[in-house]
């Protein structure tokens, strides 16, 4: 059975992962015949907002591990102990924490680094030739693991500019489509880029977990 990894960074999208994205993936690779584990790092979040204002909480501080173990039941594992030799292919999912733990994306934009855990963990799934799967803005995080990848987060100009000045070719795709990188094994989708709904999320996500259980099948 494929067994893929999922990356996950807090719960709840303004300040972690896209808690639909979460579930619409983890479902996807269900009805793909596929497996999972997911995993999260043990590090302070950026900050927490509160998702019925929209407002940061000052001085509220909580870990990326611990609320991402709120989207899975429970069933997440540090960051520090995932072995890409383990798994067939590597997904994550997209939200704020993407660009606020795993990387400090939405306050230093082109300038951003990511955590070194997690490049680390990622390069090795590139080393090893795996197929991986990234959505939302998530993929912005390739551009500090490949060199010249394609890859989309839907149709934003500025973002889809920003991307090109870290040296990615960003192609415009639809939210029910995907972006493939053959020659990488890299496979994206705008998600909730674009989605308007819990639908249109899903098509796009199915169609990313399916292609790249395929190209593990390959």
């Amino acid at each position: 059975m494929i067994k893929l990894a999922v990356v996950l960074s807090g719960s709840g999208v303004f300040d972690g992962s896209e808690i639909n994205e979460a579930v619409l993936t983890l479902l996807s690779i269900e009805e793909s015949n596929a497996s999972y584990a997911c995993f999260a790092p043990d590090i302070q979040q950026m900050h927490v907002v509160n998702h019925l204002t929209g407002e940061v909480s000052f001085g509220e501080v909580r870990n990326v591990l611990v609320e991402s173990a709120r989207i899975v039941r429970g069933d997440v594992k540090p960051l520090s102990t995932l072995e890409a030799g383990d798994f067939d292919a590597l997904i994550v999912v997209g939200g704020f924490g993407v660009a606020k733990n795993l990387s400090n994306f939405a306050t230093n934009g082109t300038e951003f680094t990511a955590i070194e855990e997690f490049i680390d963990i990622a390069t090795e799934f590139k080393l090893l030739n795996k197929p991986v799967g990234y959505m939302c803005i998530a993929p912005v995080l390739l551009t500090k693991i490949y060199n010249n990848v394609t890859l989309t987060i839907g149709n934003d100009i500025n973002t889809a500019k920003t991307l090109a000045v870290l040296g990615a070719k960003h192609e415009n795709k639809t939210v029910d489509d995907v972006s493939i990188d053959l020659e990488n094994k890299v496979v994206t989708t705008p998600a909730y880029m674009l989605a308007n709904n819990l639908i249109e999320a899903k098509v796009g996500i199915k169609k990313l977990i399916n292609t790249v259980v395929e190209l593990c099948e390959a």
